[in-house]
């Protein structure tokens, strides 16, 4: 059975902050013991860590593996961390997370450490922002999993960006492999909101999109803002705040919910990629996306908007415990009716070991409307599952590199 115990601090020095979140997870495995549950060692760690400590991540792994010498350790530097329903934004702090999967069942890799000695089914990644050629190394890791899935996001920082991972590294890719047999289940919820009609793209040239639907591209984003180069001002401030909804030609945008006549109050599905507006092209009546284009995919101007970001994230919630409760009524109807914590074996929840949460840096903070709110909707609707993340510069579901978004896994109890 996989157990996870977690930890956290916050404090202007790391080895204080590392001393109470350690001082936490060996409380918690003790209590684990003495309530009869089994003694299975912790293999694979978990440490998501302020940009505050960046300038002493050396040390920081230092002290990890003396502290736990069995123990495999993967992580990344973030502007915010979190744990359970508690988010420390734009401060020192450290979360650590000590998960007992067996031996086999994992690897850490880095671009020092090559992924070798396991069949991996899916991967948790940890990614420098100022990687290149990201986008492609997903894409080859990707291709090395059964499944092709990922998760995880690009470390944020605004002093050092590394990872850790059986070590400190800087650039590329880092994170954990699993195997089939590690059951997770994992959902990508979306922070914008449509304010337009989907649209294909029908000209274009790199990253400037020229024709949406055979008409320029220019005259369909004023229409769909209903804004008027003639009010400059006033369409300036409106277009820095507008995002674009990207998606290929194999996956037309998927919306959820259906389309009132105005208002374009739909969601976004997580085959949509976020990405920044960032200019006009008066001279070929384009728009200009932080993304390259092509012809056929479909493009939806967009704004961030709390409201339905909290609805998604909601719902991604209601989707995991959904997909995890005939799992555990069956266990319940063949095992008695509860699992060895005591729960009752037929709430998701006694079936939910750990979870890892990769959120926007954009959405950290007030964006949800009040200090930790974001991390509250998770805990509240999934129970006090122990939990761990990061605040990222970019979010990784699926094979793709998100935006304004956040990548929730949850490892389930049973493995192999």
């Amino acid at each position: 059975m996989t157990r996870c115990f977690v930890g956290h601090a916050a404090h202007p020095d790391w080895k204080a902050a590392l001393a109470l979140a350690a001082t936490q997870l060996e409380a918690q495995r003790a209590q684990h013991a003495q309530g009869g549950g089994e003694a299975a060692e912790p293999a694979l760690g978990l440490a998501y860590f302020s940009d505050r400590y960046a300038g002493e991540a050396e040390a920081l792994y230092a002290a990890l593996h003396r502290r736990w010498p069995g123990v495999a350790w993967a992580g990344t530097v973030g502007v915010g961390v979190c744990a359970g329903g508690v988010e420390y934004f734009d401060e020192p702090a450290l979360v650590l997370m000590l998960a007992t999967l067996p031996a086999g069942r994992f690897r850490v890799f880095s671009g020092a450490r090559p992924l070798a000695g396991i069949e991996p089914a899916s991967a948790l990644v940890h990614a420098d922002a100022h990687t290149h050629d990201v986008a492609e190394l997903l894409a080859e890791l990707a291709a090395r999993t059964s499944t092709g899935y990922l998760f995880g996001g690009l470390g944020s920082s605004r002093t050092r960006l590394c990872q850790i991972a059986e070590g400190v590294v800087e650039g590329g890719l880092s994170g954990v492999a699993f195997t089939g047999d590690v059951g997770m289940v994992s959902r990508i919820t979306q922070g914008s909101q449509p304010v337009g009609p989907t649209r294909r793209i029908t000209g274009c040239e790199r990253n400037v999109v020229t024709e949406l639907d055979g008409r320029p591209a220019l005259e369909c984003l004023l229409a769909d803002l209903e804004l008027s180069l003639d009010q400059p001002q006033r369409t300036m401030a409106r277009l820095r705040q507008t995002l674009v909804g990207l998606a290929t030609p194999r996956a037309p945008v998927p919306l959820q919910g259906s389309a009132p006549a105005r208002g374009w109050h739909r969601a976004f599905g997580d085959d949509v990629r976020v990405r920044h507006l960032i200019g006009l092209d008066p001279a070929r009546h384009g728009v200009a996306v932080a993304d390259l284009v092509e012809p056929g995919m479909t493009l939806a101007f967009c704004q961030r908007d709390t409201a339905a970001a909290r609805r998604d994230l909601v719902r991604i919630c209601a989707e995991i415990r959904d997909e995890l409760a005939p799992e555990t009524a069956l266990a319940a109807t063949a095992g008695g009716g509860s699992d060895d914590s005591g729960a009752p074996a037929a709430d998701p929840v006694s079936r939910m070991a750990g979870a890892i949460y990769v959120s926007c840096a954009g959405r950290g903070g007030p964006h949800f409307g009040a200090p930790s709110a974001e991390l509250q909707i998770v805990r509240h609707a999934l129970g006090d599952v122990p939990l761990v993340g990061f605040f990222a510069a970019g979010e990784i579901g699926h094979q793709q590199l998100y935006g304004y978004t956040g990548v929730l896994t949850i490892f389930t109890r049973q493995v192999g």
